[in-house]
């Protein structure tokens, strides 16, 4: 059983008041914010040292030897063609990170191409986005350290796996598109430091022309936008080679942009096709001058439309693929079809159509799961794509156009055997009495389910829907006779934009309510106790946790915390936290903002004295994405005003947000989470 320390950690607490529209606020633990200060660094450094004291237990060699057995083997993603080339990812057991391959034919030996594991004997060097160029000569990569987000592009001769002399750096989330020529790329990057203030240093995105083998101060500007410094682009060039495209988004809000120029004319200014950022819009590829494009445009479940360019008004366009009952989640093409993958009650079916928009075939999947990583041209018949689900390993699909038929291109399975386990999806209703969906996995021979430890996951936000996808990282759980229990509330694109909406700004408290009404769905059904009850997040589903942890402690009986936003009156304030004002709003600038934020931000609303479950918050030295400072902050106030409570902080080194992580850090965490889970729910681990 966990019991909090004598004393936590000293954190000593200043007289920071800000003014929010005429309420004063206190930010005490401000210093915080600042990892290079003695104080903060020997604050982080006794921190880990008590979790170390409560997590380091001899279970926990158990365990991580476990999760090290489960994840030794092969795994591959699904291929990319350019040229005569295939390219896919290869993951070999316990390795750090994926191997980069290629092979002209698949029963020929893969060439290896790019091994980050060699970069780096940590495997802290990771590749975030590849993009072989049109004939498969050559590799452009974007390589980031440490897990920043900030990367560098590379690019590789495929044949030599020897690169070219010149790096290009200031990237992040930057796209790639190669010329047809293959002679360069156009790419988007921020300015070069000191050329702008340090706080505008992730604004002025701009796209530029790079030509292979030259250096990067030759690079050629070809679009900017000093007028609008929030603007991010995204430069593709259509199928057909006539078109540069660019998306422009504004932060991650789905509502966008999109301007193109003939490719030829390249002193010509860019068509602002689409510029009112009134929906979403995704261009799929073209047919000479008709483009098409996935929209919610009047459809919150999505369709496929196509604007003719020369006559681009609304009440022109076509309506290719109509808006069902399911969510349109992904759509592309290849061999002049449309692939599309539906999310039904948050799992895919994949249909393919005609570019006329006449369905041609429902592609039959094994089970309830998730469809990934399609991949395909306009002109070539074949179709590459991923399929798991929560019991059922990642399997590598090859759809052939001419014979419609589906075969299995890679598959490899754990040490574990899926038949003993099974998965349900059952429904629970919300306050406002809203059906949310819950997946539940567990052993077939626990049936039927009396209180037994539960892990509940969610994330409820930025379009992001939960389905079933296979992780080994479970499997211990499970064997030890816990039930996962994955919840899709709000917020989440699994029922289209009306859903993710409705769990946004003023009505963010709906994604709460929808996960504290999975819980007490289970508690009331008696499939678990609140003292089984664990409950997980990270990142935006940190947020989630903690706010249900404040909100309802008696629900729950323990809580993990993963490098979560947790200050949400200051989010805003550091690295790229203001692209997230789209789901979140702005507490400087909106009295009405500050009203709702202000209501539900955990770091404002830890009560003194309340005894709340025992908690594991974790976060990482290098996280530039969701800052540190919300996790120490929350951390310290928590144990400030509730001492009584068991609260723990893990900040871990050399590693960032989560992307790019090496294998090896991924196993220690979960291995910290399950012995933390272990004492908390004082289970019995065999």
């Amino acid at each position: 059983m966990l019991s909090p320390p004598e004393v936590y950690p000293s954190a000593h607490q200043l007289n920071v008041i800000d003014d929010y529209h005429g309420t004063p606020v206190a930010d005490p633990f401000r210093w915080l914010e600042d990892p290079a200060t003695e104080a903060s660094r020997e604050w982080t450094q006794a921190q880990n040292q008590l979790t170390r004291s409560v997590l380091d237990q001899p279970v926990r060699s158990v365990i991580l030897k476990r999760l090290q057995t489960l994840v030794d083997y092969e795994r591959a993603s699904a291929p990319v063609k350019r040229g005569n080339r295939y390219f896919f990812w290869q993951h070999h057991g316990l390795q750090n990170q994926p191997i980069l391959y290629w092979q002209k034919r698949f029963s020929e030996e893969p060439r290896p191409l790019l091994n980050p594991n060699t970069l780096s004997k940590q495997g802290i060097v990771s590749i975030m986005n590849t993009e072989p160029s049109l004939d498969g000569k050559w590799l452009a990569y974007s390589q980031a350290q440490r897990g920043s987000d900030w990367q560098e592009i590379h690019i590789r001769n495929v044949e030599t796996r020897q690169n070219s002399e010149e790096v290009l750096q200031h990237t992040k989330f930057a796209g790639i598109a190669w010329h047809p020529d293959h002679s360069g790329f156009y790419y988007n990057r921020y300015p070069d430091p000191g050329t702008v203030n340090e706080a505008d240093q992730t604004y002025y995105n701009r796209v530029y022309w790079h030509s292979l083998g030259s250096d990067q101060s030759e690079d050629i500007l070809v679009y900017e936008r000093p007028d609008q410094k929030d603007f991010d682009f995204w430069p593709r060039i259509s199928p057909d080679g006539a078109y540069l495209t660019l998306t422009v988004h504004l932060g991650t809000d789905r509502r966008n942009r999109f301007y193109y120029r003939p490719l030829a004319d390249t002193d010509g200014t860019f068509v602002h096709l689409l510029d009112t950022a009134d929906a979403h819009y995704r261009f799929l590829g073209n047919q000479g001058q008709r483009f098409y494009f996935y929209t919610d445009y009047q459809a919150p479940r999505g369709q496929v439309i196509a604007i003719d360019i020369t006559r681009p008004e609304p009440e022109h366009w076509e309506t290719i693929i109509p808006e069902t009952e399911d969510k349109l989640d992904q759509v592309m093409i290849a061999d002049h079809h449309f692939v599309c993958a539906y999310l039904h009650h948050a799992h895919h079916r994949l249909w393919i159509y005609e570019l006329s928009g006449r369905a041609v075939q429902e592609i039959s999947l094994p089970t309830l799961g998730t469809v990934s990583n399609l991949q395909g041209k306009m002109h070539d018949n074949e179709l590459f794509f991923s399929f798991s689900s929560f019991l059922f390993p990642a399997r590598v699909y090859l759809y052939a156009f001419k014979t419609r038929e589906l075969s299995v291109l890679s598959e490899n399975s754990p040490d574990f055997d899926p038949e003993a386990y099974t998965t349900r999806q059952v429904f629970c209703h919300s306050k406002d009495g809203t059906a949310v969906p819950m997946f539940l996995v567990y052993r077939k021979d626990l049936e039927p389910l009396q209180e037994l430890p539960v892990m509940m996951y969610g994330y409820g936000g930025f379009r992001n829907a939960l389905t079933p996808n296979f992780s080994a990282t479970l499997i211990p759980w499970l064997e030890q006779g816990g039930i996962y229990c994955q919840v899709n509330t709000r917020g989440g694109s699994e029922y289209g934009t009306d859903w993710y909406r409705a769990g946004t700004l003023a009505q963010k408290q709906n994604v709460f309510d929808d996960f504290q009404a999975a819980a007490r769905y289970l508690i009331a059904e008696g499939i678990t106790r609140p003292d089984q009850l664990a409950i997980r997040g990270g990142s935006n589903g940190g947020l989630l946790v903690a706010a249900c942890m404040l909100q309802a402690p008696e629900l729950f009986g323990a809580v993990v915390c993963q490098v979560p936003v947790l200050d949400m009156l200051r989010y805003h304030r550091f690295t790229i936290g203001r692209y997230w004002a789209s789901d979140y709003g702005n507490a400087e600038t909106d009295p009405e903002h500050f009203a709702f934020l202000k209501a539900y931000s955990p770091l404002h609303n830890v009560k003194s004295q309340q005894v709340y479950p025992p908690v594991l918050i974790t976060s990482a030295d290098h996280d530039d994405r969701v800052v540190p400072a919300h996790a120490k902050k929350f951390a310290a106030t928590v144990q400030s005003l509730s001492p009584e409570s068991v609260t723990l902080l893990r900040v871990d080194t050399d590693a960032g947000h989560g992307a790019g992580k090496p294998l090896s850090k991924s196993l220690e965490e979960f291995a910290d989470i399950y012995t933390f889970l272990i004492q908390a729910l004082q289970l019995n681990w065999r």
